[in-house]
C-alpha cells in the first residue's frame, strides 16, 4: 500500500485502539511509482499528526515516519528496532503522559471527529512537497494548532429560513442532520463533523445554513414546531 494511502483517522485509530507506537513507512521522496507522490503526503500528515499529539498532551514520538526502498533490509531493521526501544522508554499510552485511559480516548475521539474540517483547512500545506529535512520542524506550529482547534466552526440551520427541500440532509455525510418533507431541518451537533457540505449545499436563495465560530450554536427549535405549513393557492 502507498504509504500516501495512510490517513490521519487511521494513525488516531490505532491509538484509540491501544497501540503505544505508530510507525509509517515510505519509499524515499522523490522515487514514488505514483503521480500522486503519495510519501509527501504521509510526511505532512504525520508532521501534521505529532503537532496535534502534543496538542491533546501525546508524545509526538510516539508516531514516527521513515523513507527507504524495499532493497534497505538492514535499514528498516535498525530503524524499527530503534523505534520499538524509544516506544519501551516511553511506557504504556497515556499512563507516561499523566492521562488516565478515559481522558485520552475522550481526547482523541474529539480530535478524529474533526478529521474531516482538519484536512479542508490545511489542504494546501498536506499537498505541499518537502525537500529538505529542515523544512519539517517549522511546518506547522504549536501556535498554528492552537489556532485551529480554537475556531472550528458549527454550523446551524436557521428555522426562519429553511425550506425543507432536504438538499443539506442527503448531501451530509455524517448522516447528522435531521428533517423530512415539510419539516424545518436541524443539525445534530453531536454527529457534526464540520466539513461545511450543509452550508456550501444549502442553495444561495434560502441562505438557512449559518456558520458560527466563537460562539455558542443557539438550541434546536422543539420537534412539535418543526412542521412548515405551505399556504395553498387560492383558486
Amino acid at each position: 500500500m502507498c504509504s500516501g494511502r495512510v490517513d490521519l483517522a487511521f494513525v488516531l485509530r490505532a491509538f484509540l485502539n491501544g497501540s503505544d507506537g505508530v510507525f509509517v513507512g515510505g519509499c524515499h521522496l522523490g522515487e514514488c511509482n505514483y503521480v500522486t507522490h503519495g510519501n509527501y503526503h504521509a510526511l505532512n500528515m504525520v508532521l501534521l499528526a505529532k503537532k496535534i499529539m502534543e496538542h491533546i498532551g501525546l508524545n509526538s514520538e510516539r508516531l514516527r515516519i521513515e523513507f527507504m526502498s524495499s532493497g534497505e533490509g538492514i535499514l528498516f531493521t535498525e530503524v524499527m528496532n530503534d523505534f520499538g526501544k524509544k516506544v519501551k522508554e516511553l511506557g504504556p499510552l497515556g499512563k507516561a503522559e499523566g492521562m488516565d485511559e478515559s481522558e485520552l480516548m475522550s481526547r482523541i475521539e474529539e480530535v478524529t471527529k474533526l478529521i474531516p474540517y482538519i484536512k479542508l483547512a490545511k489542504r494546501e500545506k498536506l499537498e505541499s512537497h518537502l525537500e529538505n529535512e529542515e523544512e519539517y520542524e517549522g511546518f506547522f506550529t504549536n501556535d498554528e494548532i492552537e489556532k485551529l482547534f480554537s475556531e472550528v466552526p458549527s454550523y446551524y440551520i436557521d428555522p426562519d429560513k429553511c425550506q425543507a427541500c432536504m438538499i443539506c440532509l442527503r448531501r451530509c455525510p455524517a448522516e447528522a442532520i435531521a428533517g423530512g418533507k415539510n419539516q424545518i431541518h436541524v443539525i445534530d451537533q453531536d454527529k457534526c463533523i464540520k466539513c461545511g457540505t450543509c452550508f456550501e449545499a444549502c442553495p444561495s436563495r434560502f441562505g438557512a445554513v449559518k456558520e458560527i465560530s466563537g460562539e455558542p450554536v443557539p438550541p434546536p427549535i422543539p420537534e412539535e414546531e418543526r412542521t412548515i405549513v405551505r399556504k395553498t393557492k387560492k383558486k
